[in-house]
C-alpha cells in the first residue's frame, strides 16, 4: 500500500473522515529502516506527527493549528480557561476543573489538543474520556507531551 494513501486514512480514522484533507501538499514521510513503517512526517523541516507504538499517531502543536481548520478535528479538542493556560505552554498538565468545553470524539488515550480562544496551546494524551471530563471537577484531564 501507498505510504501516503495509509497515512491519510490512519488520520482519517483517528480524527475524523476528511481531517487529511487538511495536511500541506508537499510532505516527506520518513519511514523506519528495520520495518519499513511511518516514524515520522514532517513539513518544510517541522515535524508534524510521529507513529505511536500502539499503532497511533501522535500529533504536534504545528499539525494541530493545520487539523483545527476542520469541523470534525474539532471534536477531538479541549477548551480551557485563563487560569490554566500558562501552565499548559510550559508543559503542565490540564485538571478536569479548568475544562470549559470538550469535543465527543475523545477517549482515554486519545491525542487531545489544547486550545485557548480556539488557539492551540498543547497536545497531550487523554487520560479520561469526554463525558467523565465534563462530569468531574477534579484530577488530570490530558497530560501534556
Amino acid at each position: 500500500m501507498d505510504q501516503n494513501l495509509k497515512l491519510k486514512q490512519t488520520i482519517d480514522a483517528l480524527f475524523g473522515s476528511g481531517v487529511s484533507k487538511f495536511l500541506p501538499k508537499f510532505f516527506e514521510i520518513k519511514l523506519s529502516k528495520k520495518t519499513g513503517r511511518i516514524r515520522s512526517v514532517f513539513d518544510k523541516e517541522k515535524l508534524l506527527l510521529t507513529s505511536r507504538s500502539d499503532g497511533g499517531l501522535a500529533i504536534t502543536i504545528h499539525c494541530a493549528k493545520l487539523f483545527l481548520k476542520s469541523k470534525k478535528f474539532q471534536e477531538n479538542c479541549i477548551q480551557i480557561d485563563k487560569e490554566s493556560k500558562e501552565f499548559v505552554e510550559d508543559g503542565k498538565s490540564v485538571f478536569c476543573g479548568h475544562v470549559i468545553s470538550c469535543g465527543k470524539n475523545i477517549k482515554i488515550g486519545s491525542d487531545v489538543p489544547v486550545l485557548y480562544k480556539n488557539q492551540v496551546v498543547g497536545v497531550g494524551k487523554s487520560v479520561l474520556s469526554s463525558k467523565m471530563i465534563m462530569s468531574q471537577n477534579r484530577g488530570v484531564a490530558v497530560k501534556i507531551r
